[in-house]
C-alpha cells in the first residue's frame, strides 16, 4: 500500500490548529518557531493528509523531537 509521511512538526502543527483550534501565531510560539514556518509546515501537512484521504493511502508519522508545552494539553482539552 502506498503512503505518505507526515512529520513530527506536521503533526504537531495540525494539532495545534486543527485539534485545539489555536491560531497560527499561537502554534507557532508553542512550537517556538515563526509563523512563516509554522504555515509553511501547516500546509505541508494538510496537503498530505488530502493526499492521503483523496487517493487511500495509509499516513505514516516519522521524524525526530518536536517542543511541546508542558500543559497545553490539559489547558485545552478540558481534562
Amino acid at each position: 500500500m502506498k503512503a505518505v509521511t507526515l512529520s513530527l512538526d506536521e503533526l504537531e502543527a495540525m494539532r495545534w490548529v486543527d485539534q485545539l483550534k489555536t491560531s497560527h501565531e499561537a502554534g507557532a510560539k508553542a512550537m517556538g518557531i515563526s509563523r512563516q514556518t509554522f504555515g509553511n509546515i501547516i500546509g505541508s501537512a494538510r496537503t498530505k493528509i488530502a493526499d492521503a484521504l483523496i487517493n487511500r493511502k495509509a499516513i505514516r508519522i516519522e521524524g525526530g523531537s518536536i517542543h511541546k508545552e508542558e500543559d497545553d494539553e490539559s489547558s485545552h482539552s478540558g481534562i
